[in-house]
């Protein structure tokens, strides 16, 4: 092993912590407040963050979609350099959070934002944020990454910085006791792909790394088959999952994947597939059509997380119980609903694949455009 792991994000956690942004926010900020499409004002997290900021210079910015949009974001752009604000708050998930990271980067530019998104320009700079966390699933609340889309072409791409890193992150499970249940569903297969991508790979020395990830599965898995009984430990441990799944720490030192994303990334930019769903889409066939490259580590999550018993077909096995895992979310893995034909839809997005570089996939960049080939002939049904 050998790595640089650095994460300066303050972790607020529990009921009532959202008091606390009062201290951890500069007096003499001014505040522009992001949020999505209002939920937080039926919920009453807005109005606890309204108390918190009392007799603070603040502002505010809603209507950030699911998968948040450059075009929207774009007026918050504005916004910060008219007000002249020094401090973002996201108050969301991790559309909310990610759409945040952009607008604190893009106002510190003075060219095209889609530039940081095309990786034309490096951002070393970026406003100063912090988080609210009111839809555990990205653990964007406390890394460098975001993930953005462009209406006008059907695009979602990804940046990353550690300038974006939010200074602090408020964690409350008591906010999501309101959220549907399909939104509950979508963090828990998120975060199970996040630790796939970091796990399920070439095995490798980093026990301690390895050995998390599997805890985080297995406790995963529990919320999933336990999300009808839902106790102030269920949402607890479901919004700390969440955020260790990508934190940053079980990917330390140890090769990672991240081609289930990035196919899933064009599906969810064409068709509007839920983020999480769109993975729960790719996952299984892509381990499938990889299944000897990452066979050691298919057998050792079906012993330890799924008690599978061992023999020859035990990743096969391992990969069926993943799958009957996603279904008994009532998530499915194969897309059913485009506009096309099976193979113009497969076109389509092989040539947003191709478009975006994305020509050489996985941790040993072995998932050519011919691999996706094979992977969405048998996602798209």
């Amino acid at each position: 092993m050998q790595f640089e792991y650095y994460n300066p994000t303050r972790i607020l956690f529990g009921a009532q912590q959202i008091a606390q942004l009062n201290r951890v926010i500069p007096a003499e900020a001014r505040v522009l407040v992001l949020y999505g499409g209002g939920s937080i004002k039926r919920n009453g997290v807005y109005d606890q963050v309204t108390e918190a900021l009392e007799g603070r210079a603040w502002s505010e910015f809603g209507g950030i979609e699911p998968n948040p949009a450059i075009e929207t974001l774009n007026q918050a752009v504005e916004r910060v350099r008219a007000e002249k604000v020094d401090f973002l708050l996201a108050v969301g998930g991790g559309s909310v959070i990610d759409g945040t990271k952009y607008v604190a980067a893009a106002a510190c530019y003075e060219g095209d934002g889609w530039d940081i998104l095309t990786g034309r320009h490096t951002v070393t700079e970026a406003v100063p944020l912090g988080a609210v966390l009111t839809l555990p699933a990205t653990g964007s609340e406390s890394n460098a990454g975001s993930v953005v889309s462009r209406k006008a072409t059907q695009e979602k791409l990804f940046f990353m910085s550690p300038a974006v890193i939010p200074q602090f992150a408020v964690l409350d499970p008591d906010v999501i006791r309101s959220l549907p249940e399909r939104q509950k569903v979508n963090g828990i297969v998120d975060a199970f792909v996040h630790v796939s991508e970091q796990y399920i790979t070439a095995p490798n020395d980093a026990w301690v790394q390895s050995g998390y990830a599997e805890t985080l599965l297995r406790v995963l898995v529990e919320l999933g088959r336990n999300r009808h009984s839902q106790t102030d430990a269920w949402r607890a441990n479901l919004m700390w999952a969440a955020n260790q799944a990508l934190n940053g720490l079980i990917g330390s030192g140890v090769a990672q994947d991240w081609a289930t994303h990035m196919i899933g990334h064009e599906l969810t930019a064409r068709y509007g597939v839920d983020h999480a769903r769109s993975l729960a889409i790719v996952q299984p066939w892509l381990l499938r059509d990889q299944i000897e490259a990452k066979r050691a580590r298919l057998n050792r999550l079906g012993t330890v997380v799924f008690n599978l018993a061992d023999g020859p077909d035990l990743a096969e096995r391992t990969v069926d119980a993943i799958e009957a895992f996603y279904h008994g979310l009532e998530v499915e893995t194969r897309l059913t609903d485009y506009g096309e034909s099976k193979e113009e839809a497969i076109t389509a997005i092989l040539e947003q694949l191709e478009r975006h570089n994305m020509v050489a996939l996985g941790e040993s960049q072995s998932i050519t455009l011919d691999v996706s080939r094979r992977i969405l002939e048998q996602a798209i049904a």
